[in-house]
């Protein structure tokens, strides 16, 4: 596929439909797979440690967040740039665009990894590690510290693969990596006996062969040819970049925050009800990773948006600019009512896969899937219109839609409630939060229309 010229790029000719489905499908694919390197040692060390183990990789989980925040900032931001830059014509700016966000992944991730292993027990701590799940969490995220770099490459570059027109091949790299997780994970859990250690060994080993495959990827891109000289990260660049990346990496972020003050809420509000403080944390990591595979679905949608959006508004093709965004909205509802039905009807279910528990266990969970994911029927909306508006070049509303549901909305309510509810406020605050993130999503994009069909006339 060229698309070397601009005036018969299919961004801006082929049905909008087809190229949704060509460019959303395989990302959702990667999402799925990239959330499911969490379930899978999830899944394992539930049923060889139990309970502490689950709280343990919950502990972790901020950390987890934390990486994929940086690879869509530099990832998504580099692929709307990129975008942009080729529906303007403008090849050259496109391939530094490219290089400079591979090299952004490859520094932070590094210092990132340098800095939890360091600060290690602090982290872990501060994160909400009670004292029988401390030891766990200090082994697991030890060494999954040391494949952040590699995630990070492997999440991040897969948005400029699928910019480069290449999207079966991005789902390629995280599907090789999570395979191979899910082999190792049993294998060096039961067979080798390495507990928690070797559910994170399996995860970075096929972390490392992920981002091994983009790196190699770069040096054949199919649009533009990247030399050596377009890696070294130029300010100029960067910002751009960092401008239009901020949206996704600002939602992750806003997630890691929440997820960090939650799992101190459970705990302290947990110990004073009749679950105790490991029950909740428990409970709440496996939710979290549960939604975490609902919002990959949706996040899918909204990366797979992103080439058509970019490239069709920098050309100025703004009718093609609103086909797209409705078609995909309209997917992320489906699947957002789809998901809703799951977490309502079959909470005890979903736990149960996750291993065994005391009926106190069980209770906890059940409450907590049916009342905090109560408004998943329109979570589909905010994600996919904040990185709307990042495609598009206007970043300061997408970081603000980003925002809206985890920190605007949501971090305030898991202070307030809890002082008033107990630990049942923390789970009556999620779906306020929901509602007004979604209404405040669709107040942005009708005004957003209307600008368009103004600009159109």
């Amino acid at each position: 596929m060229e698309f070397t010229q601009p005036k018969t790029n299919p961004l801006g000719t082929e049905k909008i439909s087809v190229l949704l489905m060509r460019f959303a499908v395989p990302s959702i694919i990667a999402m799925l797979v990239s959330s499911l390197y969490n379930m899978v040692d999830q899944f394992f060390i539930g049923r060889s440690i139990g309970m502490l183990g689950n709280a343990a990789t919950n502990v972790a989980f901020p950390l987890t967040i934390t990486c994929t925040s940086i690879a869509l900032l530099c990832g998504i931001g580099g692929a709307a740039n990129f975008n942009l830059s080729m529906g303007k014509g403008e090849t050259e700016k496109a391939r530094h665009f490219a290089g400079s966000a591979i090299s952004m992944m490859l520094i932070i991730g590094i210092l990132l990894c340098i800095i939890v292993r360091i600060f290690l027990k602090p982290m872990m701590i501060a994160f909400g590690a009670t004292p029988d799940s401390l030891d766990y969490s200090i082994v697991y995220t030890g060494i999954t510290a040391l494949g952040f770099p590699f995630l990070i490459v492997g999440t991040g570059g897969c948005n400029l693969i699928r910019a480069d027109g290449s999207p079966k091949f991005s789902m390629v790299c995280t599907l090789v990596g999570a395979v191979i997780n899910t082999i190792l994970d049993p294998l060096f859990i039961f067979t080798f006996n390495m507990g928690m250690a070797g559910a994170a060994y399996a995860t970075i080993i096929g972390q490392i062969v992920s981002g091994v495959m983009v790196l190699l990827y770069m040096s054949r891109f199919k649009t533009v040819h990247i030399r050596l000289t377009d890696f070294k990260p130029v300010r100029s660049f960067c910002l751009p970049i960092i401008s239009l990346g901020m949206s996704p990496c600002f939602n992750q972020l806003a997630m890691m925050i929440v997820q960090i003050i939650m799992n101190n809420t459970l705990t302290y509000y947990g110990a004073q009800s009749s679950y105790g403080s490991d029950i909740p944390l428990a409970c709440a990591g496996i939710i979290a990773k549960v939604n975490m595979l609902f919002f990959s679905l949706v996040i899918g949608i909204s990366q797979g948006l992103q080439p058509i959006t970019s490239y069709n508004y920098g050309a100025g093709n703004y009718e093609r600019v609103q086909d797209s965004y409705k078609k995909a909205a309209g997917a992320g509802i489906v699947l957002s009512i789809l998901s809703f039905l799951c977490f309502q009807l079959f909470p005890r279910q979903i736990i149960g896969i996750f291993g065994s528990g005391s009926d106190e266990y069980f209770r906890f969970a059940e409450q907590y899937f049916r009342i905090f994911l109560f408004f998943t029927f329109v979570n589909g909306l905010q994600p996919i219109t904040a990185n709307f508006f990042t495609s598009i070049g206007q970043a300061g509303k997408g970081v603000f839609l980003s925002l809206t549901r985890q920190i605007i909305f949501l971090l305030p309510l898991l202070i307030i409630f809890p002082m008033i509810m107990g630990i049942d406020g923390i789970m009556y605050s999620a779906p306020i939060a929901d509602f007004f993130a979604a209404v405040l999503a669709v107040l942005f994009i009708r005004k957003e229309f209307r600008t368009m069909t103004l600009i159109k006339r």
